[in-house]
């Protein structure tokens, strides 16, 4: 995938199994957060790490942000390990790649523990003091990418009345789930966790379904928002939506399967397009701006898809495809 470095690391005493991926700094450090992840082997963890980098890179450039693309992926179970020695040993080694890339909180991690990795280093965003918890931002992005594909697809942007098959109520599909409700959405939601579920229909009315029904669920729009590759030969047949717009990184399992959701007349938004708040709410950190700075910038995800759309249609391609070309011409400059 064009990496420019890939780091394995270990620290025994600390239950520390790592792989911090590089993908590229042509446009500045590499920024990516660290996944805490129980992966069944090295390789999945391998593989990970280095697609989420990559995506790093197109998701920071399309943004219009000075950074690369770089991603860790930490080996583990967050249930069982001592975090304070895992974060203190993680930071230990983001502080040997002497700023190339700058770490960050992601799936299994947290803002606390960000706090931890910067007793070892300054190459760290999402302390709790700073830019903080990036999830609303993450989440808004999105919802932004889902107005813009609805004034593409529906000739209005207002999400009143549609509904959301919302896969993830995490941290930012909860607060997905909360900008939508408000919004005068309908919600249909599944998750791994109950516990998470219930509280999604508690607060915002909306309707549970099992996790291995929410791809077949009717709705206008289908948003991915736990982990990737799960758009592939067996889920796309089973979408009943006109939009896929979500939070989740990697969502196509392979790059053809863009262009098996235009072949079902289903737009797309690339995920690294309208996930890219929470690494532009770092911004906030890393680039001292505004916090009204930065949340211009996350609006501007709107016009970003948009333009990625017209383009699609220009050229006659997967949007999938069109986002990776504007992003190329931002990286490659």
């Amino acid at each position: 995938m064009g990496h420019e470095q890939v780091m394995l690391c270990q620290d025994e005493t600390a239950g520390y199994r790592a792989i911090i991926a590089i993908h590229s700094t042509r446009l500045g450090p590499a920024v990516g957060g660290a996944r805490l992840w129980p992966y069944a082997n090295d390789e999945e963890a391998f593989i990970d790490a280095l697609r989420l980098s990559r995506g790093m890179t197109y998701k920071s450039a399309l943004a219009g942000l000075p950074f690369g693309g770089g991603k860790a992926v930490i080996i583990g179970d967050g249930k069982t390990v001592n975090r304070e020695k895992l974060f203190r040993a993680h930071g230990r080694f983001v502080e040997t790649l002497g700023g190339r890339y700058i770490t960050a909180e992601d799936v299994g991690a947290s803002t606390a523990d960000m706090d931890i990795v910067h007793l070892e280093t300054q190459h760290v965003a999402g302390l709790a003091a700073r830019s903080g918890d990036p999830s609303p931002w993450t989440a808004h992005g999105v919802f932004r990418a889902m107005q813009a594909a609805a004034q593409y697809r529906w000739h209005a942007d207002h999400l009143a009345g549609k509904t959301v098959a919302l896969q993830g109520c995490g941290n930012v599909g909860y607060c997905l789930a909360k900008e939508l409700h408000a919004a005068g959405a309908k919600l249909v939601v599944t998750d791994i966790s109950a516990e998470r579920v219930q509280r999604v229909v508690n607060e915002f009315g909306a309707t549970a379904v099992r996790p291995e029904m929410i791809y077949g669920a009717p709705a206008d729009i289908f948003a991915p928002c736990a982990l990737g590759a799960i758009l592939d030969d067996e889920t796309i047949p089973q979408l009943q939506v006109e939009i896929v717009a979500g939070a989740a990184n990697n969502q196509l399992r392979e790059a053809r399967h863009g262009a098996a959701l235009q072949k079902r007349g289903i737009l797309y938004v690339s995920d690294y397009l309208a996930n890219a708040g929470g690494v532009i709410n770092g911004c906030i950190e890393m680039l001292d701006w505004e916090p009204a700075q930065a949340m211009k910038r996350v609006n501007s995800i709107y016009d970003t898809a948009l333009a990625v759309f017209a383009l699609a249609q220009q050229q006659g391609i997967a949007t999938s495809e069109a986002a990776d070309r504007l992003a190329e011409q931002q990286w490659q400059i």
